[in-house]
């Protein structure tokens, strides 16, 4: 996942279920991994205790840096440093984006900026590597705050060099005009940890459908 510039082509981003045990997801995430192209892999268990959140990042951190994916942390700035972790994704109610920025040092730096395209200049302003937008779709996943219209995306491509993330209720049927807008990422969780038949192939479906859409 490069920081604070654009990739060619649009890219999946992964973003773990609301709760899991770490080694029996090992291998599922591992699978998923191997089966397509994946730029990030986000922890994001909203209601672990640090002693939980430790322990998943010392068993997933290995699996995902070993396949040369960013591996990036929900909220916690400060245990992505002091664990290893590649980055941390700060929503608007966790810290400051300047703080966050501050903490990460030359860490990876993702900001939530929901549908708004102030909080997006805000979070460039402020030292954010990539901003996300959404939700796009309805998603079970999270309550969503706001939801997004595709313009945004086509807005931000045009206008910033700062990538944008794609997130909320994104699947392989629906991705095509967020693709095609100029997302540079798609954050998803059901989409693959959901799908009938398996994570690995949930990841291979997504990663078809963007290249489709995207002419590649």
């Amino acid at each position: 996942m490069s920081k604070g510039s654009k990739e060619d082509g649009c890219r999946l981003y992964l973003i773990t279920p609301p709760e899991f045990d770490p080694l029996a997801f090992r291998d599922d995430l591992a699978a998923a991994l191997d089966a397509d192209d994946v730029a990030a892999v986000q922890l994001r268990l909203k209601n672990a205790s640090d002693d939980q959140l430790k322990r998943a990042i010392d068993v997933l951190r290995p699996v995902v840096q070993s396949r040369g994916v960013a591996f990036i942390m929900n909220d916690r700035p400060e245990l992505a440093v002091a664990h290893g972790c590649d980055g941390a994704h700060v929503g608007q109610e966790d810290m400051p984006v300047a703080q966050a920025r501050r903490i990460l040092k030359d860490l990876t730096l993702g900001v939530t900026c929901h549908a708004s395209r102030e909080l997006a200049f805000d979070a460039g302003e402020a030292g954010a590597d990539y901003v996300a937008f959404g939700a796009f779709f309805p998603t079970s996943t999270k309550e969503a705050v706001s939801h997004a219209e595709v313009e945004i995306l086509a807005w931000w491509h045009e206008l910033m060099e700062l990538p944008s993330v794609a997130i909320g209720g994104i699947n392989a049927a629906n991705c095509g005009p967020l693709v095609q807008a100029g997302a540079d990422f798609l954050a998803v969780v059901g989409a693959v940890w959901g799908h009938n038949d398996g994570p690995a192939a949930g990841v291979k479906a997504m990663c078809g459908a963007i290249r489709q859409s995207s002419g590649r």
